[in-house]
């Protein structure tokens, strides 16, 4: 018997460079979905964690108007919106503290009114309005409806004190 020769191409063994940048190209593509799953959850973590704050700033008022009733009755929680509270009574202190704490939200603003037949919500006359605000997307909002218009105003955290 003759030897029979070989005119079959060899098979290829290994990858080509091809197909090394294609899957690269799919490892790629899955890495960058992972940052940005990554950034979009950091940015979560951080508006819940402002919101969070917001809440636990609004209840600490609340409990500091709660621990000096008599402050309360003769009205001197109120704290308009943009004002520096002064004095040296409980309640001025209070405000004087929370004003500060409030001010370490980025953009934050705070304000505490009392309801009377105008009010929205309506309430009677004992009851406050505790609204704490802040620039969540840290855009450099300035807007102060509450509600917010998401791209103009601040947000905002509402609380209703009534004794």
């Amino acid at each position: 018997m003759q030897p029979v020769e070989n005119n079959c191409i060899q098979q290829q063994q290994g990858f080509t460079l091809l197909e090394v940048l294609i899957a690269l190209l799919i490892l790629s593509i899955g890495l960058l979905g992972l940052a940005a799953l990554q950034t979009t959850s950091l940015r979560s973590n951080q508006m819940a964690s402002m919101r969070t704050t917001a809440t636990q700033l609004a209840y600490d008022i609340s409990d500091r108007m709660r621990a000096n009733p008599a402050g309360v009755a003769a009205g001197e929680y109120v704290l308009a919106g943009g004002t520096t509270p002064s004095g040296t009574s409980i309640a001025a202190t209070d405000l004087i503290a929370w004003n500060q704490a409030v001010t370490a939200l980025p953009g934050g603003r705070s304000s505490i009114t009392q309801c009377d037949g105008t009010s929205v919500p309506p309430c009677d006359g004992v009851t406050h309005i505790i609204t704490v605000q802040w620039d969540e997307m840290r855009t450099g909002a300035t807007g102060t409806t509450c509600p917010p218009t998401l791209e103009t105003d601040l947000r905002c955290y509402r609380l209703i004190f009534s004794e």
